[in-house]
Formats: structure tokens, sequence, C-alpha cells
């Protein structure tokens, strides 16, 4: 009888490859990164972990046995997610894998703008001695995170030991620790006014598409710093640019764009007052420890018994 197959599309420590055969001793398992390690039996694997460019025409076609993907990220917005439904493919994300390492660098973000540090790394590479109009601080600020998730929990966390005061907007607007007030998406309007800082950490879906614009910049005060985390796509990349030349808002701190590599020739390398970081938010030395050991061999073993993976299951409706 020929045996089950599961494809994982990454470079895994043997430690990781010895607990998943435990759990799947009598299972065929096929670990790498390489294309030509896996694409002679992604079209036989029943689950995949991992989605790598090419695979679409080994798993999604007719003869394919996928059952189960379970992604290497948070974000889903890049798969062909109406292939996927359509052939009725559990879906499940990395989502929660990022919290610790996303909010250090939403705090490196934001502390790094208020103190001026890139402001300092610039005048050290020209020798120059200058106070640079340093007057802010942190503490007691007000702080407004848009996406309260796992990684937005952990971000209001952080910003209690700053003696913040914390808003917060998700869908349902119900009540999450360490998060003062909470808003809905459409009090959106309500809530940027309040903020020192705006923190954006959203999935990229139909819904958050374009949300910010010259808008809502122009409901920001002129002394907020606005910090994108979640997706490129969900910001008006022009409309910030011009908020940010013409002193709309104070100042940004980007890890996403709506193109990535962000070209050359965009204006917000030059910005004195923006840090950009290259979509590393999320990386850590833990990654693959999280995924394997918190999210995939939990979703495995109920995959066994016959159940739905439950951990991080997408909603093909919601988009994430």
């Amino acid at each position: 009888m020929k045996k089950r197959k599961i494809v994982i599309t990454q470079k895994l420590d043997q430690s990781h490859i010895e607990q998943l055969k435990k759990v799947i001793p009598d299972w065929e398992l096929i670990v790498g990164k390489d294309q030509e390690i896996w694409q002679e039996h992604a079209k036989d694997a029943e689950i995949i972990a991992g989605w790598k460019k090419g695979l679409e025409e080994y798993c999604l076609d007719p003869q394919a046995k996928l059952k189960w993907l379970q992604t290497w990220s948070a974000g889903v917005d890049k798969l062909p997610l109406e292939k996927l439904e359509a052939r009725n493919i559990t879906l499940t994300s990395a989502n929660g894998v990022h919290a610790y390492p996303i909010s250090e660098t939403i705090f490196a973000l934001m502390l790094g703008l208020t103190r001026k540090i890139h402001t300092y790394v610039r005048n050290q590479h020209s020798k120059t001695w200058h106070h640079a109009h340093m007057e802010l601080e942190m503490h007691e600020k007000t702080v407004g995170i848009i996406g309260v998730g796992a990684i937005g929990k952990e971000t209001a966390k952080l910003a209690k030991a700053f003696g913040m005061t914390v808003l917060g907007v998700r869908n349902s607007g119900k009540p999450v620790e360490y998060v003062d007030e909470m808003y809905t998406p459409d009090q959106l309007h309500l809530l940027l006014p309040k903020c020192d800082y705006v923190v954006v950490t959203l999935p990229h879906t139909k819904a958050t598409h374009r949300l910010f614009g010259a808008e809502q910049f122009s409901q920001m005060k002129s002394t907020a710093f606005f910090i994108n985390i979640g997706r490129g796509e969900i910001v008006v990349e022009d409309d910030l640019v011009q908020a940010l030349k013409e002193g709309t808002i104070s100042g940004a701190g980007l890890d996403v764009f709506e193109t990535e590599p962000l070209s050359k020739e965009s204006p917000l390398w030059e910005m004195e007052n923006v840090i950009i970081t290259p979509h590393t938010s999320g990386s850590t030395e833990h990654y693959n420890q999280r995924v394997v050991e918190n999210i995939l061999i939990p979703n495995l073993k109920n995959y066994l018994e016959g159940a739905t993976p439950s951990i991080n299951l997408v909603n093909y409706v919601k988009g994430y």
C-alpha cells in the first residue's frame, strides 16, 4: 500500500523532522526548500506545509491529492484562495508565530522615531555631532492599534509598560486585556485624532485594501507617527508620501510596501522622518520551532483523528 505523503517546503532542523516522524511514523515525509526536492512529490501530497512559487501547477492539478495546506506565513493574501476554496482544501496559517518579533519591531520603530535614533545613525556615518532637536518621549502617550490579534495584543501589553493609553480596532469590537478602549473598523475616524502613534497590524483583505489614504492621514495628529507592519496594500502609498512631505503626520516606520522590494525611485528612502525595514519584522531565530511545535504538530494530530485542523483555520470568506 502506498504511503500517505506530507511535503514541507522549508529547511528544518533534524530535531523538528524527528518530532514530525513521531507523529506520522507511517507517512512519507519530504522536507526541503528547493523545488527540485518537492516538485515530484507535490502532486501526490495529502498535506503541504509552506507555500512556494510553482506549487500551484502541482497541488491544484485535477489529479492532485492535496487536502490540507498549512502556510509558513501569517498572511494568505498571496495564495490562490478562490482555487483552493473551490477544491475544498483546508487552509491554516502561521498566525501567532510573529507576536514577539513583530511587537519588538513595532516598539523599535516607535522608539526610534521618538528618540531620533534614525537621525543619529545618519549623523554617525558623517561624524556629525548634533542634537537634532530631540525633545519627545513615548511614556504616557496614546497608541492606536489597528487590528488587535495576537500581534496587537502583545503590542498592547508592551505599551502598558510605558504607561501608554491603548486604543484598539477589531471587527467584533469586544474588549481585550491591555486595551483601554476598543473600536470597530467603521469607528476609525473616532480613534485616529486621539493617537500619538497609529500601528497597523491588519492582514490584507478586500475589506482592508487601501484602508489608509489621504482622508485617514488628515484625521491624525500632525505630531503622530504611523507604523505599518501589516501589508503594504492596506495603505495608499502616494497619499502617505504626501502626508509625510506636507507635515500632515510627523513620521512613519514602515516594514511593508505596495510593491516589494521597494523601488529605488521611491521618495520614502530619502525622507528624514521615515524608517524603513525590508519586510523583516516577523523574522526570528524561533520561527520554525513555533510553526512546527505550536501549529503544525497540534493541527496534524487533529487531522489524523479525522478532525479539521483548528489552529489558525482560514475563513475563505473573510480572507484570513
